[in-house]
């Protein structure tokens, strides 16, 4: 069981009366703007779980997650609100169509409603911002227009093309539905090998209608339809500032030498990329 009351009441958002797009819609939109992809707890040594109510807790005590934490808490509230929810293991993937297809380092779902599925995703990183339709077509929202086709390597699955200004640049999922624990040796790979991007570089999003605000390392972006701003930021009180107003993360379990202590991780290794990309 979950906090249902409690994880609408932080989506700022009515218990529907029914299962209905119009509801589907809203959550979805209030997720993505109040809910932010995050890997705080990883860069503090101590990843959590990614079972629903786990997320679900994280969720209602001010954190977000990625992936795993996002879609499992949302498919669990989804479920509770009468929805028809699939979970899909899935594969972000950087360049072209993996081979490897749905590789298992995403969790998606699909929600189907209305005699239709639709791909509902709350954890693509500053992706989407409501669902989309499991129809080949362009679809714009806001400033970024995506991509829905289709896998040419997944028999059955379909392949969700970003915007070329997204973090990635496509994701494939595939048609099966998987359960939630089938992705635990997964999220203990991201969440703690060395070799993890979630482990080795701090990663904040949150998307909203006009754009996306996205927090790596120590360089903050806001992607919006006029175009790209960036700054670096270069005190802890402003990056934990930052973290508190931009994305909405709860820090009161951080205690000071905790806080110092990765600031100085975040900002030597944002110096060190900046080093290295000189040379």
């Amino acid at each position: 069981m979950i906090d249902v009351d409690g994880y609408l009441a932080v989506l700022g958002v009515a218990r529907p009366a029914a299962p209905t797009a119009e509801a589907l819609w809203a959550l979805h939109r209030a997720q993505v703007e109040r809910v932010a992809y995050e890997t705080l707890d990883n860069q503090l040594g101590r990843p959590t779980g990614i079972g629903a109510a786990e997320s679900v807790a994280r969720i209602l005590r001010g954190r977000g997650g990625y992936c795993f934490h996002l879609n499992g808490a949302f498919a669990a509230l989804l479920t509770a609100l009468g929805y028809d929810v699939t979970l899909h293991r899935a594969g972000v993937q950087d360049e072209v169509e993996d081979p490897a297809g749905a590789a298992g380092d995403h969790l998606a779902l699909t929600v189907w409603l209305d005699g239709e599925r639709w791909l509902v995703d709350t954890g693509l990183a500053g992706g989407m911002y409501e669902p989309l339709p499991l129809r080949e077509g362009s679809y714009t929202q806001g400033p970024f227009t995506y991509g829905m086709a289709p896998s040419v390597v997944v028999p059955g699955g379909w392949r969700f093309a970003h915007d070329p200004r997204g973090a990635f640049t496509a994701m494939v999922f595939a048609p099966e539905p998987v359960e939630l624990s089938s992705f635990a040796a997964e999220h203990a790979r991201l969440s703690t090998s060395p070799e993890s991007g979630f482990v080795r570089v701090f990663q904040a999003q949150l998307r909203d209608a006009k754009g996306v605000d996205m927090l790596r390392g120590c360089v903050l972006r806001r992607i919006e339809a006029r175009g790209t701003e960036e700054r670096i930021i270069d005190s802890a009180d402003d990056w934990y500032d930052v973290l508190a107003d931009v994305f909405r993360l709860d820090l009161t379990d951080v205690d000071v030498p905790t806080r110092a202590e990765l600031w100085h991780r975040v900002h030597t290794a944002h110096q060190e990329r900046e080093a290295a990309g000189r040379r």
